[in-house]
């Protein structure tokens, strides 16, 4: 192999020329001159592979990454198949991303597993597959390799809030709070335990974690998780701290710390050496410090059966991060809004039950079966007999208009007799709760108007 040529990429690469990067490593390996031996050949292909990963070109580095794997020199099969994992997510291609996540960890000899476990949990929460993905974080946190835990245990507390499970949710993220990171991961650490909190029913402590997740002023919490600060308030408020468990909320976030809203895997930059023999395995965004723990905590213990037992049953996460609960909760309190805007424009223009027309289709139909349910409250039976001596009974009675406001109508009728003649009709209607009543009913004769 050219090494000259070899290392002037691995400095362009290092300078984040990538372009100019994936030239050199491609010269290089079509050197007629200095022609790559076996091993090189898989290293140089996995090396152009991850300068067309950061080009964001995925389907040509999938092809060449899989030419490294042609290699059968090449040892760091690992690291190839964790990238290959990395560009099929970027495709949304979960499958065959889970694939090769898999066949990553069945390799004894490589040095950083964690990564393949973590891309992996992220490809399992888009398949909606909780507890897999659960068992996936939960070994990546446990990987004695992994220099940073964080990122690992708060998206294992999102598949235990998944899973209904918020008490191990809360374990998973206070574990994580051991660590250093920074401001922005720590704030949404806390307004993730805040929810787990309240899904648990202990409303002081999620309080508590709200509070440290608003507490410089930087971060601002999400739809559901402002409704689960309220409801944690309000209950601390009544001095009820503890509450039964609930079940998390639709409106449950379940972004992590390095996964976007909807759940698609977010690559972050290498830190690779320049030297390093596998790189881009996408190291992780925060430095902590050493130390993790992990025999005390009993949610790290369950079995992969075990979660996957308590998975059956959980929906496919399509509703992640769209706090659909409280959008219906709105749309709900927007329709009443209008019908309520509807009904007081109603009121204003006449609209009652019974109506108007109603109310004067009834007097003519069978004036003798007109009963008091008619007349305007405080109308005795004198009033009643005067409005109904000049009614003409008539079925099709025909309405000829109606002068409305809000309070009082005035309508007018014409009845046909039995002989055939008509007769108009001027009739007075007042509001009663909300329906009409008669008021007064007399003769009226247009052709002195």
């Amino acid at each position: 192999m050219n090494n000259e040529l070899y290392q002037e990429a691995l400095n362009s690469y290092d300078r984040e020329d990538f372009a100019s990067a994936l030239t050199q490593f491609t010269d290089c390996l079509q050197d007629p001159v200095q022609a790559p031996e076996a091993g090189e050949i898989g290293e140089l292909y996995h090396r152009i592979g991850n300068c067309l990963m950061k080009l964001h070109e995925y389907e040509e580095a999938i092809h060449a990454y899989t030419q490294a794997t042609a290699d059968a020199d090449y040892e760091a099969i690992g690291a190839v198949n964790t990238n290959l994992g990395n560009a099929y997510a970027a495709l949304h291609d979960y499958d065959n991303a889970v694939k090769h996540y898999e066949i990553a960890v069945s390799d004894r000899n490589y040095d950083t597993p964690y990564k393949a476990y973590s891309g992996m949990g992220k490809a399992y929460l888009k398949l909606g597959k909780s507890a897999e993905a659960g068992a996936a974080f939960r070994s990546a946190a446990l990987d004695e390799t992994n220099p940073s835990p964080t990122q690992a245990l708060l998206n294992l507390g999102i598949c235990f809030m998944a899973l209904g499970r918020p008490a191990d949710a809360v374990q998973s993220y206070e574990s994580a709070l051991q660590f250093d990171m920074d401001r922005d991961a720590k704030n949404k650490l806390y307004a993730n335990l805040g929810q787990a909190y309240v899904a648990d029913g202990k409303m002081q402590q999620a309080v508590n974690a709200f509070e440290m997740a608003l507490a410089d002023k930087t971060y601002f919490l999400n739809d559901a998780a402002s409704v689960d600060y309220q409801r944690a308030v309000g209950a601390v408020a009544q001095g009820t701290a503890v509450m039964e468990p609930v079940e998390p909320g639709a409106g449950l976030d379940m972004s992590g710390l390095d996964i976007t809203a909807d759940g698609a895997p977010v690559y972050h930059e290498t830190d690779e050496e320049v030297a390093a023999q596998h790189p881009l395995n996408l190291a992780d965004s925060y430095e902590v410090d050493d130390g993790y723990e992990s025999g005390a905590d009993r949610f790290l213990n369950a079995t992969d059966e075990e979660l996957e037992r308590w998975s059956r049953g959980v929906a496919r996460q399509d509703r992640k991060r769209r706090n659909v609960g409280l959008k219906v909760f709105v749309t709900i309190a927007l329709i009443l809004l209008a019908l309520l805007a509807a009904a007081l424009f109603g009121y204003t223009q006449g609209w009652g039950y019974p109506s108007q027309q109603t109310v004067v289709q009834q007097l003519f139909e069978d004036k003798n079966l007109a009963g008091s349910g008619l007349f305007a409250e405080g109308s005795n039976s004198q009033d009643v007999a005067t409005m109904l001596d000049p009614v003409v009974q008539d079925s099709n009675v025909r309405i000829d208009g109606i002068e409305s406001s809000s309070n009082t109508s005035v309508a007018y009728a014409t009845a046909t007799t039995p002989e055939g003649g008509q007769v108009s009709y001027k009739i007075n209607l007042v509001r009663e709760g909300i329906g009409w009543k008669l008021s007064t009913v007399e003769l009226y004769f247009p052709s002195e108007q």
